[in-house]
């Protein structure tokens, strides 16, 4: 039996999320359908975390064992001709059986991506915020800086969340202007419910005067999602990277870097 890690890319505004559920078109469905399409073999695959409904992904990682002896080098061709045009496979890869395309995650990164121009960008307003007035991009820097290392952040997740415990570390966090496009990027060893889009929609009102920047730390430190701002629209939300170690010098089951499964 193989284990085929496989990074996968998507324009999630058609799909009702990535991972499988009763009602709504997933991305998991349409992958699974087309593995079962190329090799006969009902299969679930383990993706590296979930993105809500609407939210797209560079560099969504997911894995599956198979006993099909499809040559590793053809599985992208393969799958892409039996996926819709809203989902591309850019890799595929053996790895161990050890490897959890979860477990075995170091560090992940999502963007955020704001409009900041007069009139939306008819060619981005899929991916993009259309936030046309002016927003204090400095502030809102300072108080992004307050997320940075290991917090409880359970102001910045749905109170829909059923994790055990909120406590995640944000590795790095900035923004990068682009023409008229503010990106945030941050990067985390695992992200909840939620968390960047009300992180966003957090610092939109500091960017607006209505909080300053050092009520961030206010906030993380209240633990309450009613101290936060809203959540954030989803199309404006892209998961870029998932990292990984050398999977070849895994010895034991994985410890859960990435602790929690993501629901961003």
């Amino acid at each position: 039996m193989r284990n085929i890690c496989v990074k996968v890319s998507y324009d999630g505004a058609g799909f009702n999320g990535f991972q499988s559920q009763p009602y709504g078109r997933t991305v998991q469905d349409e992958i699974e359908k087309a593995i079962k399409h190329l090799t006969g073999e009902d299969i679930i695959i383990i993706g590296s975390g979930r993105t809500d409904a609407g939210v797209h992904a560079m560099g969504q990682v997911f894995n599956f064992h198979t006993s099909s002896t499809i040559p590793t080098v053809r599985w992208a061709i393969a799958l892409n001709t039996r996926l819709p045009k809203d989902i591309v496979i850019l890799d595929a890869w053996d790895v161990p059986n050890i490897f959890h395309s979860r477990r075995s995650a170091k560090r992940k990164t999502y963007r955020y991506s704001i409009d900041l121009g007069k009139f939306p960008d008819v060619f981005a307003r899929s991916y993009r915020f259309h936030h046309p007035t002016k927003l204090d991009v400095v502030a809102m820097a300072e108080g992004l800086a307050y997320l940075v290392g290991r917090h409880d952040f359970t102001s910045f997740t749905s109170i829909r969340s059923t994790k055990p415990h909120h406590v995640r570390t944000v590795y790095e966090a900035y923004f990068e202007r682009e023409g008229d496009a503010l990106h945030m990027y941050i990067t985390g060893n695992g992200f909840l419910y939620n968390m960047v889009r009300v992180i966003m929609g957090t610092l939109l009102w500091v960017g607006q005067g209505k909080l300053k920047p050092e009520d961030m730390k206010r906030i993380l430190d209240g633990k309450s999602r009613a101290l936060a701002g809203p959540t954030a629209m989803p199309h404006g939300l892209m998961l870029v990277n998932v990292e990984y170690g050398d999977p070849y010098e895994l010895t034991e089951p994985p410890s859960a870097a990435v602790d929690d499964e993501d629901d961003e």
